[in-house]
Order: structure tokens, then sequence, then C-alpha cells
């Protein structure tokens, strides 16, 4: 049963997490591997509409995925791209990136390789996702403009998309929890958190919607 209090105190951390940027015509659009193929959909939008001339799709597989997308991330969203129309010929895969860091790193490398000049990065991730994405590459990509994507969903329609209300929770608090703790290991910049989603996340854990937090 997710009470009143913590169906609120999940809304506040999904508004957080939304970096409300304004798409705009990129180098790339990256696609981060996750559970959801609704990143393939949305950067697939986003390639139809001239916001980028190129895809890469990151991502192997995770505990989460494993079942769901046997042959990796990055190959069942490349397969969906190719469903909707994209030309292979506009579609890069990165197979071995297990986290959001080596999703950048990796990509990075990948276009590097392909020698594709890179100067800015439509970021495309799963909604409650978007801030610690961004954190991430201006992290490890500090010389690029990373504009954040995601399909515009309200809270309670993504649950809907997703049929699973407890692992969309646990998942923006995992992904808040990063936030707070990932800039002091380095692994992405530091962004102001107000005081209302600091107590919204506190609550939420106490709650016990704590499944994705990182160990340690």
């Amino acid at each position: 049963m997710i009470t009143t209090q913590a169906w609120a105190d999940a809304q506040v951390l999904w508004d957080f997490q939304q970096m409300r940027h304004e798409a705009k015509p990129c180098s790339v659009a990256i696609g981060l591997g996750s559970h959801d193929l609704g990143v393939a959909d949305a950067t697939v939008d986003l390639y139809r509409r001239g916001m980028a001339p190129l895809i890469v799709f990151t991502g192997a597989t995770s505990r989460t995925t494993e079942a769901r997308m046997p042959r990796g991330e990055a190959v069942h969203y490349r397969e969906r791209a190719l469903e909707l129309g994209v030309p292979a010929s506009a579609v890069l895969v990165e197979t071995r990136a297990r986290n959001t860091g080596e999703n950048i790193r990796f990509s990075r490398a990948l276009l590097e390789e392909a020698g594709v000049p890179v100067s800015s990065v439509l970021l495309v991730s799963k909604p409650y996702e978007e801030r610690r994405a961004y954190a991430t590459a201006r992290k490890l990509w500090p010389e690029v403009e990373v504009i954040s994507a995601s399909l515009p969903l309200a809270f309670e329609g993504y649950v809907d998309s997703i049929q699973d209300a407890r692992l969309v929770i646990d998942m923006l608090v995992g992904a808040m929890q990063r936030l707070l703790v990932y800039p002091e290991k380095g692994f992405i910049v530091s962004q102001p958190v107000p005081e209302e989603v600091r107590a919204a996340y506190d609550r939420l854990c106490e709650a016990g919607f704590t499944s994705r937090l990182a160990p340690g």
C-alpha cells in the first residue's frame, strides 16, 4: 500500500528531477539504456524533429533488464528505433556501459573513434533521471553543451506506463540519493537541493522505498 504522503513525496522528487530544458538541434542524441523503451521512443522523436542527425544508444544489461532485454539495452533500443523507421546508418550502439558514468564515457569514446565532432548533446533518459544524467555529463564531458530530454509524461502517466508504482518510487529515491552523495565521490557535479526535496527523500527512505539505493 502506497500512502497519500508517499505519493506526494514521490511527486516532489519527480518534479525536481525534471530539468525542463528546451530541445534544440545538437550534434548527437544519446539514449541512456534502462528498462524503459520510452527512452528509445523519445530519442527517435527528437531525431524525427531534426534535433540530431545521429543517435547513440548505450547500455549493457542490469538486474532490472536482463530478463526483459537479454541482448542488451542498447541493442533493444536500436531495434525499436529501426522499427520506428530510423535508418540503420543513423544509429550507433555502445553495449558495455553498466552505469550512467560509463554511458557517458563510452559514448564519448565511440563518437571520437567514429570521427564525429560533438559540441552539444541531447541526453535522453527516463524522466526521473534527467537531473542526475545531466550532472554526470557535466562532470565527465564538460566541454560540450548538454540538453536533458525525456518523454513528456506526468508522474501518474509514467507510473501507468511502467505498471509498477513501487519500482518507480524506488528508482526515484535511488536517483535522488545519487544526486546527494555522488558529488563527493567525484562522479557528478554538485547541484543545490531544496529543503522540501530533501525532506521528501528522507520520508520515502523511512517508508522503505530503498531497494534501488546505492551501497555504502
